[in-house]
């Protein structure tokens, strides 16, 4: 289980597993990726942070408000090659991410004014272990009529890590047999699944995977979704 205490004591080196070298991101390197981002922000209104995936259902944030919404332009893509935590360089698997067209629906948290830096310091030791994704600040559409500008993790197509080739039919196998010492990849889909019901979000682009690795691991989600 991925939590908050896991992430402040984490060495990011072996906790998630093995991780190439040359793709490990240092702390200096996280932290310059954060100030620039910080840097880049539009306005000096609050911090939002709109989660598509694990942020879903595991933020391991502190937030002052949750709320869901819809980011319009982006859709979710299984498209960065997953070599730890839920997979590993010998049997890699397929995290979640966000490519270009459609729309996406997911939870946006607004994180406390006087804690900005020290959450996203966190979050970037989450999502930017290898600085596989590109944060954007990005306009959301909350469902409460409100529209705000949210930080979204999106996929550095120039990454090593990502893979172009999402059809069902090559990433099924991968989900399906991938694990690492965050559980395994299955898990993580079926749990992007089982949140999606909760919150009344269907993503029909996903049906078909879902069904495809729920066939592949015998038909019957695994335990401890998280």
């Amino acid at each position: 289980m991925l939590t908050r205490d896991f992430l402040m004591k984490a060495d990011c080196t072996t906790a998630f597993g093995a991780i190439e070298a040359s793709l490990l991101w240092s702390a200096e390197q996280r932290a310059a990726s954060l100030a620039a981002t910080l840097a880049c922000r539009p306005d000096n209104g609050p911090v939002w942070i709109f989660g598509y995936g694990s942020l879903m259902w595991n933020p391991a944030l502190n937030y002052s408000e949750s709320v869901t919404g819809t980011l319009v332009g982006w859709h979710r893509a299984f498209c960065l090659r997953l070599t730890a935590g839920r997979g590993s360089a010998c049997q890699p698997g397929r995290m979640l991410a966000l490519k270009e067209g459609g729309r996406t629906t997911g939870v946006a948290y607004r994180l406390p004014d006087d804690e900005i830096e020290n959450e996203l310091s966190l979050l970037w030791k989450r999502e930017m272990i290898t600085g596989c994704y590109l944060p954007t600040w990005c306009k959301l559409a909350l469902d409460d009529g409100r529209t705000v500008n949210a930080l979204v993790f999106i996929m550095d197509p120039r990454h090593p890590l990502y893979e172009s080739d999402t059809s069902v039919q090559v990433i099924a196998p991968l989900i399906a047999r991938a694990s690492g010492p965050l559980g395994t990849n299955a898990q993580y889909l079926f749990s992007l699944e089982q949140e999606l019901q909760k919150l009344g979000m269907p993503d029909d682009g996903l049906n078909e995977l879902i069904h495809k690795v729920r066939l592949l691991v015998g038909g019957v989600n695994p335990p401890g979704l998280a």
